[in-house]
């Protein structure tokens, strides 16, 4: 007995047992790296939301001293009002969409899309919709 107990610890997994090994890893999977996905995706869309805050209040501060709506962001880098660092710049192109409503200020949007230099690839675009205050797009839980 103590022979057969030696032989069948020294034989190794059944092709049942590894089996069933992969399909649990496969399943496991199948869950985890969608779910991984989906958080890098919002990491590198939040770099794009904070500096498309920092756009928004220099556009509004822009508007308020000039009475003029900013055309993009160099017009308020040249006025004092906004210095992004050139990592940004090299991984996000900015669009301003603004216009002036009297009641509300600033309407619009303020776009930002992905560069070749960004990780996730190029043309990813995430919209900021100032009359709503919500982003759209990338990195963003559909609704």
């Amino acid at each position: 007995m103590l022979v057969k107990l030696k032989k069948k610890m020294e034989s190794g997994f059944t092709l049942v047992e590894v089996l069933i090994v992969v399909v649990i890893l496969g399943a496991l999977a199948a869950i985890a790296i969608p779910t991984y996905l989906k958080y890098v995706e919002r990491g590198y869309s939040s770099d794009a939301k904070v500096t498309v805050q920092a756009i928004l209040e220099a556009s509004e501060i822009y508007y308020q001293e000039s009475h003029k709506i900013a055309s993009d962001v160099e017009v308020l880098t040249e006025e004092g009002l906004l210095g992004l660092k050139r990592s940004i710049l090299s991984k996000w192109d900015f669009t301003l969409a603004l216009s002036e409503d009297p009641r509300e200020g600033l309407i619009g949007t303020i776009t930002a899309t992905s560069l070749p230099d960004m990780q996730a690839g190029e043309g990813k675009v995430l919209t900021y919709f100032l009359e709503r205050g919500k982003y759209k797009g990338y990195g963003q839980k559909e609704k």
